[in-house]
């Protein structure tokens, strides 16, 4: 029982002394990004010669300006600092890429492997090698074998070169639609609805082709995942904690969550910084959709996906349980974890900054850090509001389509005044300083 009070006593003091003393990853990388960036032109620029090559006339002039763009495109998120240099995510990254080409010889062996500061769980791979994994990946997965699973789906993207395949096609398209455009202009018939039914069986195409391709990719990356000895039910569930997923938490905000946070010793809790839009007058059905949003979607039903999968592949038919995630994955989750409101002010999203320190605030964890965190963000938002650019960083209340905890949310911080909020900023920004002396 006393071994016991005393591993309690070191693991609470264990965490307490990690949230004070944990700083978010060094981007001081300069040197690494600009020998990453010499390569990357290199390359981008042998790919754009082959292209030409490959392709004459308009489709291929077409091809070397769009990856040309996408090239410097991706150059400006390098120099902005979007992604992690020779990070501890690497080594992780590398062996899964390399256990997954042991039995899988066409998976392309220069490979370059870049970690971005997002946190959405996503990876994609560029046309010169370039393989981006996002650090929402570590945070939203339960294990590496399902890191891999995600590996695996895009580089079933990338052997099939889906991308190219669609810009190709855009660019063909393209070419059709201005015939068929001149033809329009010399009927002079109802113009405005016939050139709209021309965009809207372009877009729908588009999403059947994205979906089908999508399809493509997850069969041929479960056939790379499975040669790769992985744990085969977690391809899965992978696909399950994906259909998880919400860029906003769905986790809910309590009212008495505000009430502890924003009750502070020189500025009392206000009932009316609670009060919500009301939207119960507005008449939804009123308004018709002219595109239909299962048609326009590029990604099928994750139901969809699983069920061919196990039509497919007979093994995967019978559920199980996650593979136990090794220690070596529940360090880089957690890192992962404390990266999030680092990562939301890089991307300045400074309203999901605050309402993800609530939410783990109301969950208990790391109340100094987040508490920091809550100091900086709030300072963010007192800047934008008194430049009246506030709609940049905060998003405004959208009934449809946000979770009635979200809505709650930004009700909330659009009532503040803005001395309000800078009493807030001050307040979070002086207690931590407090407490650091």
């Amino acid at each position: 029982m006393i071994n016991r009070f005393i591993v309690l006593i070191v693991l609470v003091f264990f965490v307490n002394c990690f949230s004070q003393v944990y700083k978010p990853i060094d981007t001081a990388d300069y040197q690494q990004r600009t020998a990453f960036l010499k390569t990357f032109n290199i390359n981008n620029e042998l790919f754009i010669k082959n292209l030409k090559a490959n392709y004459s006339g308009k489709t291929g002039s077409e091809l070397a300006k769009i990856y040309k763009e996408l090239g410097t495109d991706f150059e400006k998120q390098v120099k902005n600092k979007d992604f992690i240099f020779k990070s501890e995510f690497d080594p992780m990254i590398k062996s899964l890429i390399q256990r997954l080409r042991k039995n899988n010889p066409q998976i392309p062996d220069n490979l370059t492997i870049l970690i971005a500061r997002d946190n959405t769980p996503n990876a994609y791979c560029l046309a010169d090698g370039t393989f981006v994994i996002n650090m929402g990946l570590f945070n939203w997965m339960t294990n590496e074998e399902q890191i891999a699973a995600v590996i695996s789906h895009e580089l079933g993207h990338k052997l099939k070169e889906h991308s190219l395949k669609i810009v190709v096609d855009i660019i063909e398209q393209n070419q059709l639609d201005k015939i068929e455009v001149r033809n329009l202009k010399a009927t002079n018939d109802n113009l405005n609805k016939k050139a709209f039914d021309i965009l809207k069986k372009r877009i729908y195409k588009k999403g059947i082709e994205k979906r089908q391709q999508e399809i493509q990719a997850d069969s041929l990356g479960y056939a790379l995942y499975r040669n790769g000895d992985f744990k085969k039910e977690d391809f899965i569930n992978t696909l399950k904690r994906l259909e998880d997923f919400d860029t906003i938490s769905p986790r809910k905000l309590k009212i008495e969550t505000y009430k502890k946070f924003f009750n502070l010793p020189k500025q009392a809790f206000k009932e009316q910084w609670l009060k919500k839009e009301d939207f119960s007058l507005y008449n939804y059905n009123f308004y018709k959709e002219k595109l239909n949003k299962d048609s326009v979607a590029s990604h099928p039903e994750i139901t969809t996906r699983i069920n061919n999968l196990k039509k497919i592949f007979p093994e995967l038919a019978k559920p199980g349980e996650p593979q136990k995630a090794s220690e070596n994955f529940t360090a880089l989750k957690r890192k992962a974890r404390m990266e999030i409101l680092p990562n939301f002010r890089h991307s300045e999203d400074y309203g999901l900054g605050i309402y993800t320190s609530l939410q783990f605030l109301q969950d208990g964890e790391e109340e100094e850090y987040y508490k920091k965190w809550l100091g900086t963000c709030f300072a963010k938002i007192y800047e934008a509001r008194k430049n009246y650019n506030l709609n940049r960083y905060l998003d405004r209340v959208e009934s449809k389509d946000q979770s009635e905890s979200y809505q709650q949310f930004l009700n909330f911080m659009w009532n503040l005044s803005l001395d309000e909020i800078k009493n807030i900023a001050d307040y979070y920004q002086s207690f931590y300083q407090n407490k650091e002396s």
